[in-house]
């Protein structure tokens, strides 16, 4: 399987390139840079594969929630590449993508440090992903950690308050920007539930592979002009009288 993915939806920029398992990436965190970077990052990726677009499987984007023009960015980048070589295209969570990073941060530390009990290990399997929305508000999702270590999610993903986010009754740890603007607010709603958060998680193309692979075998690729950004919300911006 030879999968190429991107990732522009926060102010990370970053792709990566899966050969049978194997993945090589290129990350920075550069915001406003995303439209200068993204393509020599790709080039770069398939040059030191010496592959050509119409030698992979498939395509794989980060498809939103996230910054508008981020999204718009690596949307326009895949679209362009799948008509040009004929591919697939699977959509991919940001969510997902920043609870992947979470789940593959803490596999890591695990297997380096064997002496965590069973509980203490509970709740890092259960990730609640928020990225600050603005406007007050949060993009939401709750991802499990399934046996092949992969994100699964298992609740909707919605835009809210985030005093007003649903969530399962079960322990897990808050992920992602939103936790850093609305911790108060989060903690006070999942009382019990969460006593940790980690808000420095950003997504990345390494993670929107392994994911765009997963749902590339569930049957989730779509066409090229089926590939459109996830927003979540209606309304990218409130008119004055709204805020």
């Amino acid at each position: 399987m030879k999968l190429l993915a991107v990732e522009t939806s926060t102010e990370a920029c970053s792709a990566a390139l899966y050969i049978d398992g194997t993945v090589s990436d290129r990350f920075e965190l550069t915001p406003k840079e995303h439209t200068r970077l993204i393509l020599p990052m790709i080039a770069s990726l398939m040059s030191e594969a010496d592959l050509k677009s119409q030698q992979l499987d498939a395509l794989a984007f980060s498809c939103g929630p996230g910054s508008f023009t981020g999204v718009r960015i690596a949307t326009g980048v895949i679209q362009g590449i799948a008509m040009g070589a004929d591919l697939p295209v699977v959509p991919v969570s940001t969510l997902a993508a920043i609870a992947q990073v979470f789940f593959d941060k803490n596999i890591a530390i695990n297997q380096s440090d064997r002496i965590q009990s069973e509980g203490d290990l509970s709740s890092l399997n259960i990730a609640y992903t928020a990225m600050d929305a603005r406007m007050g508000e949060i993009f939401w999702g709750v991802y499990r950690r399934d046996e092949h270590h992969l994100a699964t999610l298992i609740s909707q993903e919605t835009v809210s308050l985030a005093s007003d986010v649903e969530f399962p009754n079960i322990l897990g740890t808050g992920v992602g920007s939103g936790w850093g603007v609305y911790h108060q607010e989060l903690l006070a709603r999942l009382s019990g539930l969460v006593s940790e958060y980690e808000d420095m998680h950003l997504p990345s193309a390494h993670a929107v592979a392994r994911l765009g692979v997963r749902n590339f075998d569930c049957g989730l690729a779509v066409a090229v002009e089926q590939a459109m950004p996830v927003y979540l919300r209606d309304k990218v911006a409130k008119k004055e009288s709204e805020r």
